[in-house]
């Protein structure tokens, strides 16, 4: 398994064939978020697909939503149209866009304004050596 960023995590090949542990699932996608810069936001498909799961991002909605872990920024992850889908997730259903905001995110109805400039995406930003993956 690749070392990204000091962390080991499968990062981007698809696995096929493989029983999915959700115990390592969930940790990749805490170790993917916790990644995220401040004043940047993802989806939860590009998490997803960052960690070899494409088709799996309702399942890291489902994992941030039921993540007691205050220390991962779950608040920077949306839908794939910047909507802030997660939201009841939260203590309050403002919570998230306060987060946002206080990043210097702007949010309108629900959404993140500006979202193309806004979005991170850990496979476009980073470089990686194809034969490590």
């Amino acid at each position: 398994m690749p070392v990204f960023l000091g962390l080991k995590i499968h990062i981007g090949k698809m696995k096929t064939n493989a029983k999915l542990d959700k115990e390592e699932f969930r940790d990749h996608v805490f170790q993917i978020v916790s990644l995220i810069p401040e004043g940047r936001a993802t989806s939860y498909g590009i998490i997803a697909r960052a960690i070899g799961y494409p088709k799996l991002s309702r399942m890291v909605g489902r994992v941030l939503a039921n993540s007691t872990a205050n220390c991962i920024p779950a608040h920077r992850v949306v839908s794939s149209q910047g909507i802030l889908s997660g939201k009841d997730a939260f203590e309050t259903p403002t919570i998230m866009q306060e987060l946002l905001e206080s990043e210097g995110i702007i949010v309108e109805n629900n959404r993140i304004k500006n979202w193309k400039r806004i979005v991170w995406d850990p496979l476009e930003e980073f470089p990686f050596d194809d034969e490590l993956l």
